[in-house]
């Protein structure tokens, strides 16, 4: 089974004195009395709970060897035995050989977490390993009788350190972070022509005022993080203030960049194959010959003996490749037994209802299988023809989202797909659908559906691509784990996994009209609006629950508030056309709700996030929009209407020309509701200025997303 590369690998140190541990048992041991004051369980633990690997490094040397399977390493405070309370394990000193394997492996990509401490004369030195990445440490203890912890001078609060105003940081380290404790801490100074990333100074009334409490360092491809004190991480201090934040922030920051392809290396057998390339060629043959419906109009001077050629190719190719998926016997034999009949009736409009019903790829969902897709049908988004496609699909289905649909979000027809190649699909793919769905195909009746797929590959790479692309327009900097999330194909197709999820079974869930989807009544679209819009703050919220109960998918919950807020705020308003685009009219509710409430702010041409705030202003909205479905229960259908439009105009200016914004007395009561659905103008709810401009300078990466998987 394939196995997400989201997950980092943190190895706290242990063999070096250090005076913390990770272990409860080793930190009773320590301090019998109290070892909150020598662990760092809670620490571990919190990494565990966002999917961070973590162990200990309890013996040896560091070498090659011993760090090769981290992302980032933690050294909690060395220091000589006889003066502490340490883990007893090593000695504090490294040796030169050491320092030298440190500074490679940060200079490889690695990345270090240093905790220091007020005395330097500790017996470690580990002084000697900052001066490699260009930091130092004072040997004192920094006082404050102003910007104190509980009234003791020692226990400084410390300060953002100023970036120059021209400096722009993609990754904000103190994301979330409004404050911060230094327990016992020292300062620390940088060497000339270090990178330096500034995070925590002392305060301007402390002693020493304005001094370096904790620094981040680019050192090669690999990154450093530095504080001066290494208590307020420990049991008894990081539920303090925003710690919890700073400590993931910090490690998140400092760890190995991932890997940013998705797909899987090398050749796909199948996709490869010269066997599948001749399908691909035989359906881009026969392309030009069928008509919108489908069938082939040879009145049209097609030539018939052409398309029997071309339909005994792709007969012939899908019987050779069938034994390569054994699992799909039945249906392939179906598709083979369509296309016969089409040909021989003269090939009019296709009728495929015998193979689509044989085909149950949600009923097999395990992860990694795959499956041959050969039907006529238009693709959403893509081709609206009914012409022939093929492609090679892969089910993403790891065990931790099997366990949630089980337990939590039960979705039976819901198949989660990614391409198994970047070429593993004929034409009417190679365009901006990203689903495949069982009533594109073409059919003499509607059958029952049992699935629907989405492409999560296709979702993923649009997502990064436009996301990294506004974030550095918009000169906006991440939080570590959102700025990850944009490096790493794989993990981001299974964080949409999960929204989409639970985004698909909202629709029918909750207080709604008879027909959820809405697909069978003909309304404003503002009203489609707030009904997708209502699924994504509704799979936000169950974001936030799954996050705060630290269980299965606490780690991906996280990352779908990420993916909500960022396709919702940047991608969905500017997609499209602005003919009733109700994905984009989401999108700018959601933007103008936060800039209203304070939440984004837009200055000096730079966007900039309260991340400690912005969840709970999304969950009001979700309450908002969810007390709109309630109430229109009991209210006749022009009334909801309105009250569905003056929940949007609220906040988005409408189209200056709307009869709709002059209030009930302008619009056609008296008549059927088809004079209001006509009263509602094509782009009812224009683009605003901070739009407009966004549209101009992304439109270039939004076409470039046409047909991309990885």
């Amino acid at each position: 089974m394939r196995q997400h590369t989201g997950i980092l690998r943190v190895l706290f140190d242990e063999a070096h004195s250090e005076a913390w541990t990770i272990d409860p048992a080793r930190a009773l041991a320590m301090n019998p009395v109290n070892p909150a004051d020598a662990g760092y369980t809670y620490a571990a633990d919190l990494l565990r709970v966002r999917g961070y690997g973590v162990e200990a490094h309890r013996e040896g040397a560091f070498t090659a060897e011993a760090l090769s399977g981290s992302d980032v390493l933690v050294i909690a405070h060395p220091a000589d035995p006889a003066r502490e309370r340490t883990t007893g394990v090593g000695t504090p000193v490294l040796t030169p050989a050491e320092l030298d394997t440190l500074q490679a492996y940060v200079a490889a990509g690695g990345g270090l977490v240093l905790l220091a401490d007020s005395e330097q004369d500790n017996g470690s030195n580990l002084a000697a390993l900052l001066g490699r990445f260009g930091v130092g440490m004072d040997h004192f203890t920094v006082q404050d009788a102003t910007r104190r912890h509980q009234g003791n001078a020692r226990w400084v609060l410390a300060e953002r350190a100023a970036l120059p105003e021209n400096r722009i940081e993609s990754e904000d380290v103190l994301a979330g972070v409004a404050e911060a404790c230094f327990f016992r801490s020292g300062t620390l100074f940088t060497a000339e022509g270090a990178d330096i990333l500034p995070l925590l100074n002392s305060s301007p009334t402390a002693d020493p005022a304005d001094r370096p409490l904790a620094v981040g360092v680019r050192f090669g491809k690999g990154r450093v993080a530095v504080f001066a004190d290494s208590d307020m991480f420990g049991d008894d201090s990081i539920a303090d203030y925003d710690h919890r934040t700073l400590w993931i922030n910090a490690v998140t920051w400092a760890s190995r960049r991932p890997k940013r392809a998705g797909a899987d290396a090398g050749q796909h057998p199948v996709a490869s194959s010269a066997t599948f390339g001749d399908l691909k060629a035989a359906i881009e043959e026969l392309r030009p010959l069928q008509s919108k419906d489908g069938s082939i109009d040879f009145e049209a001077g097609h030539d018939r003996a052409q398309a029997e050629s071309l339909a005994g190719r792709i007969g012939a190719a899908v019987e050779e490749l069938a034994p390569q998926f054994p699992h799909d016997a039945d249906y392939l034999d179906a598709v083979l037994k369509d296309l016969r009949r089409w040909a021989e009736d003269g090939f009019g409009v296709p009728d495929f209802l015998d193979s689509l019903t044989a085909f149950h790829p949600a009923a097999q969902r395990e992860d990694g299988r795959e499956h041959l897709v050969v039907f006529p049908m238009y693709t959403q988004n893509g081709n609206l023809d009914r012409n022939f496609e093929a492609l090679i699909i892969r089910i993403v289905w790891p065990d931790w989202i099997a366990g949630l649909e089980r337990e939590k979000y039960p979705n039976p027809q819901f198949l989660p797909i990614e391409f198994v190649a970047p070429d593993a699909f004929t034409a009417g793919y190679d365009t901006n659908s990203a689903v495949l769905f069982p009533e594109t195909v073409a059919v003499r009746e509607t059958p029952v559906f049992t699935w629907g797929a989405i492409m999560q590959d296709r979702e993923a790479a649009r997502f990064r691509m436009v996301t990294s692309a506004a974030a550095a327009t918009l000169k906006m900097s991440l939080p570590p784990d959102a700025a990850r999330l944009l490096e790493d194909q794989r993990l981001t197709q299974e964080v949409f996994v999960l929204w989409d999820l639970i985004h698909d079974r909202t629709h029918s869930h909750g207080d709604l009209p008879f027909d959820p989807f809405m697909i069978k009544q003909r309304m404003p679209y503002f009203l489609y609006s707030l009904e997708e819009l209502r699924c994504d703050l509704t799979a936000f919220r169950a974001a936030v629950t799954l996050e705060r109960d630290a269980g299965p998918g606490a780690s991906h919950a996280r990352l779908v508030q990420y993916t909500i807020l960022f396709d919702r705020l940047f991608r969905f308003p500017i997609t499209g056309g602005r003919v009733r685009n109700y994905d984009g009219l989401g999108g700018q509710l959601l933007f103008a709700y936060l800039h209203r409430h304070g939440l984004i702010h837009w200055t000096d041409n730079r966007l900039a996030v309260d991340w400690a705030r912005i969840a709970d202003a999304v969950i009001e909205l979700a309450t908002e929009v969810e007390t709109l479905y309630r109430d229109g229960i009991d209210r006749p259908k022009p009334a909801h209407w309105m009250a569905a439009y003056q929940l949007v105009a609220g906040y988005v200016a409408p189209n200056p020309n709307s009869v709709w914004a002059q209030g009930a007395s302008a619009l056609p009561l008296d008549g059927p509701p088809k004079g209001l659905v006509d009263a509602v103008l094509p782009d009812e709810f224009p683009l605003s200025m901070f739009y407009e401009a966004l549209n101009k300078k992304l439109k270039p990466v939004i076409e470039a997303t046409r047909g991309v998987t990885g």
